[in-house]
């Protein structure tokens, strides 16, 4: 597992599967407004997308993704 911060977007992003190639993403299920999850064509769970982060999160795991 792999965890991603873009401070200038606010968006981080937990990898389940890392990397992820490209394609390999075949479906997008938006759990609500900050939350969206990728899988693969067997349904397996790839990676999650967390929008206005700094808002959901906490601030320091944040910080470490940034440094990481």
């Amino acid at each position: 597992m792999k965890f991603e911060y873009d401070k200038e977007v606010d968006a981080a992003y937990v990898y389940i599967e890392h990397p992820i190639k490209d394609g390999e993403v075949k479906k997008t299920i938006e759990l609500n407004e900050n939350i969206i999850l990728d899988f693969d064509k067997k349904g397996k769970l790839l990676g999650m997308e967390i929008l206005n982060a700094s808002k959901i999160m906490n601030k320091k795991v944040l910080v470490e993704a940034q440094h990481s």
